[in-house]
This record gives C-alpha cells, sequence and structure tokens, in this order.
C-alpha cells in the first residue's frame, strides 16, 4: 500500500512557508540530487536512479519509516528527511527516532528551514513513542555537528560502520 505524497505539516519561518509531505515516487531524482549536492554526497551517490526506487519502494511500504520532500511556496522540494521508528530492548525497551539523509537545498539554507525539521522531527518522535532521537554525522561534516551540538544532540557514543559489499 502506498502513503505516499500526503501533506505531513507546514512550517511558517518568516515570509517563508515550506510543507512536509509524504515523498512520491516520482520526487526521488530531486531527493538524490540534493544527497549529491555537497563534496561527500557528489562521491556517494550513484547516477543510476533503479537502486533508489527500489529502496523508496521498501521505505514507503514500511509504516515505521518517512521520507520526506520538503516544498517551498513554489511546489518545488528544497530538502528532504528520512525518520525511522525503531523499537529495541535497551534503555528500558525505548523506541528510537533515527534520523537520516538530512538536506535542505541551496534556496532554503539559512532561512531557519534547518532547525524547525529537527524541532519538529523531535515532535513527531514524541508523539509516536520514541524517547530518544539519533543521528550519525560524518566525521568530516564540522558545520553539521556544530549545528547538531546547538539543537541539543551530544556526542555519547562511537559510531562504527562495516562495508557489507564491496566498495561502499
Amino acid at each position: 500500500m502506498r502513503r505516499e505524497g500526503a501533506l505531513v505539516q507546514s512550517l511558517h519561518l518568516g515570509e517563508r512557508t515550506f510543507r512536509l509531505t509524504r515523498a512520491r515516487c516520482d520526487d526521488v531524482p530531486v531527493l538524490v540530487a540534493l544527497l549529491r549536492d555537497d563534496v561527500l554526497g557528489s562521491a556517494r551517490e550513484q547516477e543510476d536512479l533503479d537502486p533508489y526506487l527500489r529502496a523508496f519502494d521498501a521505505i514507503d511500504a514500511d509504516p515505521a519509516h518517512l521520507l520526506l520532500a520538503v516544498r517551498d511556496e513554489d511546489d518545488v522540494i528544497v530538502g528532504t528527511m528520512q525518520l525511522t521508528l525503531l523499537p529495541g530492548l535497551s534503555r528500558g525497551a525505548a523506541t528510537r527516532l533515527q534520523i537520516e539523509s538530512v538536506r535542505v537545498g541551496p534556496s532554503a539554507r539559512g532561512s531557519g528551514l534547518g532547525t524547525a525539521l529537527f524541532r519538529w522531527a523531535a515532535d513527531y518522535g514524541r508523539s509516536h513513542g520514541a524517547r530518544l532521537a539519533q543521528l550519525t554525522t560524518d566525521k568530516q561534516r564540522a558545520d553539521a555537528h556544530r549545528f547538531y551540538e546547538r539543537l541539543g544532540y551530544v556526542a555519547s557514543h562511537e559510531g562504527m560502520k562495516l562495508p557489507l559489499v564491496p566498495n561502499d
């Protein structure tokens, strides 16, 4: 069952209004372009959209996931964020809110959208029973680290990754 396209929330920031919508399949090329729009992303993200479309189908079919397309007043996608609710046994059986793939495009940077997205995500997590929000950020993204710390995130753990497929 597809759940895509629905308006999730409107954010009013000064003179600007952004609409958080559930991403649609036809949004995927723009979302991938946002992911590709920096030094790290340009090296990681591929041109072939087929893997992203398959991933979109899996995300959209799973009610624990919310993939957002953030649209401006002209219905242009200017941001994205993926949220996943993760039930767990640790921390007293706490559900965690995993925040991933956050991007704000150039036309919306400096508008307060990034801060508003993270505040909205925390409210979303709380309303769905999450007791903790977590994210990972590349060690090379010093500006992002400062941004997350200003929002109250603490670098409390050391994350580790193991590529399961060669060249990933």
